[in-house]
């Protein structure tokens, strides 16, 4: 089966394709950096950067997937402007994307169409013609006489093997004239993050008031690092400030920080921070991890703080671990090959990003293999 990839970030839902026989042939991404990143994780693909919207970049990818026989839409428009992490700003123009979606999908006439989003989607209104629709509608309305398509969208992917309570709406849509019905696959066991990430050894963050600081604070922290990093080069210790890592050395697995008696998150006058329950929190070790967002290596972003362990010091009990995921972690609770091959020049906020935007390789492995096995 050929596919073709629009919005297509970095590669990251397509990573596992040719295990179960497809192979993207095109992808379009919009951002230098992103096209640049997918080439070298994908080089036998043929990446055309630039605006979709635009006629040239449509055309041009239009007419390439001609070339190519292509059998499969992919596509993930933009969610920010409907992400519950995001502004929610009504009518968002990356919203209107899906328009140019519909119309490439009519114009290529593919077997099989794949659309992805955040769960907001389905609730998130467009603007067509000075007529408002919600975005189901205004898929069905367009593609329903063509294409059979699923009637539940929602999914959760630690229902499907991926250790992170990701969920995602998806539309997936088979030609009528293929009389085939694709729906999700079978729900699984659910897998915790101390089966995902749990064998893998304790690491101290690296602290921004430098090393020096960081050793007075940690006397141990070069030689995990030492032991972390001979496992990956992406299993480096994140950077944090003091004051940061030492509220969440005093919070437990799966608590905020917010909620301590004491080091609870204070601001330079020391008056205590306002924050949402999910803020400054770690993780649980007996249950998946919370959705990665693009902020997932800030400790006081949504639930990305590292389970840690109890340690007893003296009297005092602490954590271990008061950071953020490695990028080796995030690998591993995305579903994400260990092995792949991140181009050297991506930085650490950069890969973060991507993987933060990209939905797990694994569930997306699992839906496909439930129309090509047909």
């Amino acid at each position: 089966m050929n596919g073709v990839s629009l919005f297509a970030n970095v590669g990251i839902a397509e990573i596992l394709f040719k295990e179960v026989g497809i192979e993207i042939k095109v992808a379009n991404e919009i951002d230098l950096k992103r096209a640049n990143f997918y080439s070298a994780v994908h080089p036998h693909t043929e990446m055309i950067q630039g605006d979709f919207t635009k006629k040239k970049i449509f055309d041009d990818i239009l007419t390439k997937s001609k070339k190519s026989d292509i059998d499969l839409v992919i596509a993930t428009p933009p969610c920010q402007g409907m992400s519950e992490a995001g502004k929610r700003n009504e009518f968002d123009p990356r919203n209107q994307l899906i328009s140019y979606t519909i119309d490439f999908i009519k114009e290529l006439k593919p077997k099989y169409i794949f659309i992805e989003n955040v769960p907001t989607a389905i609730k998130t209104k467009i603007k067509i013609n000075n007529k408002i629709l919600l975005i189901p509608d205004f898929i069905r309305a367009e593609l329903d006489q063509s294409y059979d398509i699923n009637e539940d969208t929602l999914v959760s992917a630690m229902d499907h093997g991926v250790p992170q309570m990701r969920k995602r709406s998806i539309f997936l849509m088979t030609r009528k004239d293929l009389k085939l019905k694709w729906n999700f696959p079978q729900k699984e066991r659910k897998i915790t993050l101390q089966e995902a990430i749990g064998h893998l050894p304790e690491i101290d963050p690296y602290l921004r008031e430098g090393i020096d600081f960081t050793l007075m604070k940690f006397p141990k922290f070069l030689k995990k690092k030492k032991v972390a990093t001979n496992i990956s080069k992406w299993n480096l210790p994140p950077t944090h400030s003091w004051k940061q890592v030492e509220w969440m050395m005093h919070t437990p697995s799966g608590k905020s920080a917010i909620y301590n008696s004491q080091f609870f998150p204070v601001k330079e006058d020391g008056s205590k921070i306002k924050a949402h329950h999910n803020n400054y929190r770690r993780m649980h070790w007996d249950k998946p991890s919370r959705t990665m967002t693009q902020n997932n290596g800030v400790i006081s972003s949504l639930c990305c703080v590292h389970p840690g362990r109890k340690r007893n010091i003296g009297a005092n009990s602490i954590f271990s671990d008061p950071r953020v995921l490695t990028i080796y972690e995030l690998m591993i609770i995305s579903t994400i090959p260990t092995n792949w091959n991140i181009p050297d020049w991506a930085t650490d906020s950069f890969i973060r990003k991507v993987i933060g935007e990209g939905i797990p390789p694994l569930l997306v492995k699992k839906i496909m293999a439930n129309i090509v096995n047909k």
